[in-house]
């Protein structure tokens, strides 16, 4: 680190400085974040000059300080809240009642099953259906979702990949019987795939005919739903997977520029699609580099853009949602989580979104309820109405530190935007491992941090005050009632394929395929045509199936970065030497199975976790994602397992862990013990228990604590007591 001012007032300062330190240097102040970035300990007026910076107004290029000249003077951000779960009828009375204590958009959450294109009546999504989301079989549950909301005058979110298509039309075909015209729909429907395959897993088709169905959704939506955003590029699901905060900028970014050269490719002109783009990025709880993170997108984006030579100023400015992290939420003190989701929340507004998300406290344990989503919404009405945030235009414009921080997230979000174009784009680095793999490095050296200590966590590794955590949470769990909603949504696509004229709902579905097989037309109408006669999303994701395939994704994990990155190494060996000496005894390394059951694509704690066993000396083996319960006994019977370890993010849990057992104990693998892990409440464990589960490790569970849990396990030949089950402690 170096101070870049040497006048005498800048080395009066140094040797007050030091003498506080005691002799220290001041450079010994300086810190380097994950993202290789040095947080000086002062700022002065020489940083601006050496990052040569040159003041701009709100509204104008490079939009810095925001794509709006008044900001929020003139308008303030959108409140919004992503929610859905249960049914279409339970998530619609959640969202009248949000609207009416001043949410002023709907971010609607789908359920899996619906994600990857499945009816809730299908085997694949037996432990799924409404459990992390709502679910939408037909049209019918559509106009159930927004019924008594004006579609005419609601902005409308969707975050919705896979099966994109299908739910666009469904929303299309809910307003026009609602007697809203297309071109009155407004909001976004997320429709940013390559995240999908990058971290989030909840596609369908292979890549390059999902890349075609964003390009020609974009096309649609430009020519007949003009105030409708056609994609939202996601980073949000990148930094949950555990990218820094420059990594989950330049990716973003860099998908972006993926979708332009696709949809120009397509026949667009820049300024066909260009004014609609849409950015999401997550929020964490480094403060300052966040709100860096945000005006220094504008910029870039700005820049990324000139080269397609626009001549629509709106092409060029970069609008964004954010949302404050799950990852940071912790089920250990959950309320404390209120106060990480408020300053997150203000680094998103002072980094100048246009719309906002904040997440509940008790996300890190289920979904939230009523009264947590209140707690959460009101915390942007609070801002928003009882501080003076609003007052100023970019307040930190100006700032030393802020200013440097923003130059410095630029040039190395930059460097790395041209490094991916340098190896040809997003989709060939996404071919190569090269990307997934930078974000779960990032993601294992983060949770060797968290393990050692090294980045402090309240509650969870520092300042842990060993209280009964299910006494001082004192929780109300949202539960969502698995055979009630699969119930209803059985009898709900019952009634729909009872009354729909089955003849022209096949003429419409073959009508689906023959497009399908011709890139040059677009698929968006024959699948509104499809949806308009009560075709299911099941029925017209399949039918594109029939021509595109299915995408069958595979589980790794990076090794060696979580041992070279945990500091206290010492306390690694003991763990190293204790699974040697087991190894001694078992004449073998101990064997783990590590398996996602379900359509839960949720994979950073799988592959942190995989990532630290294996390198702490335990044989890992992974399922594929996507895994049914009996083709995962079967792999840990074929591949000799002493343990299975179920990682659940989704509440398909007891469901999925009870029918892992059944096959088990059919199969001659009653000897092959079960773990749990995840997010599970912990009114679950003790039937996990009973159902065979001998260790549930919940979020913020380190993975030294967890090895010597399955060490103590396999010496164990008798089953443990309900005691040696793992806590989130």
């Amino acid at each position: 680190m170096s101070i870049h001012q040497n006048n005498d007032a800048m080395k009066k300062w140094q040797d007050v400085a030091k003498k506080e330190l005691k002799n220290r240097s001041v450079e010994s102040l300086a810190i380097t974040s994950p993202e290789g970035i040095v947080y000086q300990p002062l700022y002065t007026a020489a940083d601006l000059k050496k990052h040569d910076y040159t003041p701009s107004l709100p509204g104008t290029a490079p939009y810095t300080r925001g794509p709006r000249a008044t900001m929020y003077r003139g308008r303030p951000w959108t409140i919004r809240q992503y929610a859905g779960f249960s049914s279409a009828r339970e998530s619609n009375k959640f969202y009248k009642q949000n609207l009416s204590e001043g949410q002023k958009g709907l971010s609607v959450a789908f359920d899996l099953p619906t994600h990857r294109g499945y009816d809730s009546d299908h085997p694949m999504a037996e432990a799924d259906v409404g459990k992390a989301g709502v679910a939408i079989d037909s049209v019918e549950d559509m106009k159930v979702l927004f019924d008594g909301i004006p579609l005419d005058r609601m902005s409308v979110s969707m975050t919705m990949s896979g099966a994109v298509l299908p739910i666009l039309a469904c929303y299309i075909v809910a307003a026009e019987e609602q007697g809203v015209a297309k071109h009155q729909l407004r909001g976004t429907m997320q429709n940013d795939i390559l995240k999908e395959y990058l971290v989030r897993n909840t596609f369908i088709y292979p890549p390059k005919p999902s890349m075609r169905i964003v390009a020609q959704i974009l096309a649609y939506t430009s020519k007949h739903l003009p105030l409708f955003n056609g994609i939202s590029i996601s980073g949000y699901h990148m930094q949950e997977a555990g990218a820094d905060s420059v990594t989950e900028l330049a990716y973003t970014l860099a998908n972006g520029l993926e979708y332009i050269n696709s949809a120009l490719d397509a026949g667009l002109a820049i300024d066909d699609f260009a004014p609609r783009l849409s950015f999401f990025f997550g929020i964490g709880m480094n403060f300052f580099m966040e709100i860096a993170k945000l005006r220094a997108a504008r910029k870039l984006w700005y820049e990324l853009i000139q080269p397609f030579k626009p001549k629509n100023p709106k092409s060029s400015l970069l609008r964004m949602h954010c949302q404050t992290s799950g990852y940071s939420l912790t089920a250990q003190e959950p309320y404390n989580n209120i106060i990480r989701t408020t300053i997150e929340a203000m680094a998103g507004v002072l980094g100048g979104t246009q719309s906002l998300h904040t997440n509940a406290f008790d996300e890190a344990i289920a979904l939230p309820t009523p009264f947590s989503a209140k707690l959460a919404r009101n915390t942007q009405l609070i801002l928003q109405h009882e501080t003076d945030i609003c007052h100023t235009i970019d307040p930190l414009a100006g700032s030393y530190a802020v200013e440097s921080l923003t130059a410095e997230v630029y040039a190395k979000a930059r460097a790395l935007i041209e490094e991916v174009t340098a190896e040809g784009g997003m989709m060939q680095g996404m071919d190569s491992g090269m990307i997934k793999a930078k974000i779960e490095e990032a993601s294992a050296a983060k949770q060797a941090r968290l393990d050692s200590k090294e980045d402090k966590l309240i509650g969870v590794n520092h300042y842990v005050h060993g209280h009964d955590i299910k006494s001082e949470k004192n929780l109300n769990i949202l539960k969502v009632n698995l055979e009630k909603i699969k119930r209803e949504q059985f009898e709900s696509l019952q009634r729909v394929k009872a009354s729909r004229d089955q003849d022209l709902v096949t003429k419409s579905l073959y009508e689906i395929e023959q497009t399908a097989q011709d890139p040059k037309k677009n698929l968006v109408p024959p699948v509104i045509n499809a949806i308009r006669h009560r075709a299911t999303i099941g029925e017209c994701s399949f039918a594109l199936e029939k021509v595109f395939g299915r995408f069958e994704p595979s589980l790794t994990a990076v090794s060696s970065v979580y041992f070279k990155t945990y500091s206290d190494k010492q306390e690694l060996e003991e763990v190293s030497a204790r699974v040697n000496s087991l190894s001694d005894t078992l004449g073998r390394r101990p064997r783990i199975l590590l398996v996602k059951l379900g359509q839960d694509g949720h994979d950073r704690g799988i592959k942190v976790v995989a990532t630290g066993l294996s390198d702490l000396g335990f044989d890992v083996d992974m399922g594929t994602l996507f895994a049914r319960p009996k083709e995962a006994a079967k792999q840990a019977l074929e591949n000799d397992c002493h343990i299975i370890g179920v990682s659940s993010q989704a509440g398909g849990h007891l469901t999925l862990v009870a029918d892992l057992k059944k096959h088990l104990d059919s199969m001659g693998g009653s000897h092959i013990r079960m773990i749990a892990g995840g997010v599970i409440p912990e009114d679950d464990y003790e039937e996990l228990t009973k159902l065979g589960c001998q260790a549930i490790f919940g979020p913020g569970t380190s993975l030294v604590t967890c090895a010597h849990t399955l060490l103590d396990i396999l010496g164990n030949t008798t089953k443990p007591s309900s005691s040696q089950v793992s806590t989130a402690n």
